[in-house]
C-alpha cells in the first residue's frame, strides 16, 4: 500500500502566506487564484480561455486548471488539534 503524503503546511499558513500563480497554456498565462476547495483541499484554481492554433485555424478553448497541494484534505481543520495516530477524521 503506498504511504500517505503529509502536508507541509498548515490551513492557516496557507491562507496567510499563499500568493497567486501564473500557469502558462499555449504561451498565454493565466492567473490561478488561492482556493480553499469543498473538499477541504488546499490549492490553486484557474478557469479562463484561449485560443490555440490547429494549422492556420485558430481553436477556441476553455481552461479549467486545479492545482491540489498533496495530503491537504486530511489537515485538521482550523481550531482542531492534529489528529493522533488512531483517530479517523470524517
Amino acid at each position: 500500500m503506498a504511504k500517505k503524503t503529509t502536508c507541509p503546511i498548515s490551513r492557516a499558513d496557507f491562507r496567510a502566506k499563499a500568493k497567486p500563480v501564473t500557469v502558462t497554456v499555449n504561451g498565454v498565462p493565466q492567473m490561478a487564484e488561492v482556493k480553499e476547495f469543498s473538499t477541504g483541499s488546499l490549492g490553486w484554481y484557474v478557469n479562463g480561455r484561449t485560443t490555440i492554433e490547429i494549422e492556420g485555424q485558430h481553436v477556441p478553448v476553455l481552461i479549467n486548471a486545479s492545482l491540489v497541494i498533496v495530503g491537504s484534505k486530511e489537515l485538521p481543520p482550523d481550531g482542531a488539534p492534529a489528529a493522533s495516530g488512531g483517530e479517523d477524521a470524517a
